[in-house]
Parts: structure tokens; sequence; C-alpha cells
């Protein structure tokens, strides 16, 4: 084989990793969405009223704003409350993006350790909003494994993506009903 030619079998080779690579990342990442008969600013203030969000999702029970925030501002933080069967554990998010209508997002950690990001966003469609519920895991691997039997998930994207399923169904519910 000339000088500088890669043959097919060392081109998939090379690319295999890349491949898995973004196997991986698509496992880390799940995104859902629905239409929902409402204004985009009033399922922004239902989504980002932590008080109200037990109502919505199966696992985020509420929660509290923290150092004085009294609402999502970029930067505020908040101590979220979540369930899952008899376990139960808070953890700090801080707000990444609110943008009343348009996208509320944030950063979830506990302690110095990433946990996930989190967004929902409006899109306005006529008489209704898409709404996109955003979910990228951030732990490490070794977080990963941890997790899996203390949390009772093991498999914590289809867990997510049933109960991001679960919310927006909720969500439509009591939009619509108002």
């Amino acid at each position: 084989m000339p000088t500088g030619l890669v043959s097919a079998e060392q081109k998939v080779r090379h690319l295999a990793p890349d491949c898995a690579n973004m196997s991986a990342m698509a496992d880390k990442q799940v995104e859902v969405s629905a239409d929902i008969k409402c204004d985009a600013g009033t399922l922004y203030d239902m989504v980002s009223d932590l008080s109200k969000m037990g109502q919505w999702s199966p696992e985020a029970k509420g929660g509290r704003w923290l150092g004085g925030a009294s609402g999502p501002t970029t930067g505020a933080r908040f101590l979220g409350h979540n369930s899952k069967g008899w376990r139960r554990w808070s953890t700090v998010a801080t707000v990444t993006a609110a943008e009343r209508g348009k996208r509320f997002a944030f950063h979830v950690s506990f302690g110095p350790l990433k946990i996930a990001d989190w967004s929902y966003e409006f899109t306005p469609t006529g008489d209704t909003t898409k709404v996109t519920e955003r979910w990228e895991d951030r732990r490490t691997a070794w977080m990963e494994r941890l997790s899996a039997p203390m949390m009772g998930v093991p498999d914590r994207p289809g867990h997510n993506r049933k109960n991001m399923e679960a919310t927006l169904a909720a969500l439509k519910r009591g939009a619509e009903a108002k």
C-alpha cells in the first residue's frame, strides 16, 4: 500500500473509539418534549415554582431558595428535595438560565461533586407551547457505579426518561385544566 494511505480496516479501528464515546454521551443525555395548550410564561412559572415541582415530578418533591434568593434568577441557588420509594435526598442547584417564557435551567451538585444539568425550554407554536425537558448526567464514572445501588436506579437515563415523560404529562394536565 502506498505511503500515506490508510486501509479500511485501519479507518474502522481509528473511528471505533469515537463511536463508542458518542454512544456513551448519548446515554448521558435525555430529552423529552410535549405540546401543551398554555402560554409559555405560565408554563415557565409552573416549572420554576419550587413549591409546586412535586405536583409534576414523580421524583423531585420541591425545594427552597437559598442565600436570600426568592425566585428564579441566574446564579440563584436552591436546595432541591427528591425521593424514590423509601430513599430521600437533597441536592444544591444553581440556576444557569432564567428567562421567563423561554428557558429555565440549573446545575445540580452534591457538595463539590457535579451531578447533572437540567433545563426546560418553552417554544410557542400557535395555540400551544412546546416544552422540552433535558437532562445531562455530569457524574464521574465512579460516582455512577456507586449511585446505582445506593439510589436503587441501575439505569439512570432510562429512569429519568420515564420520569421526565411523567413530569411533562402532569404539567400538561395541570396547565390545560386551568
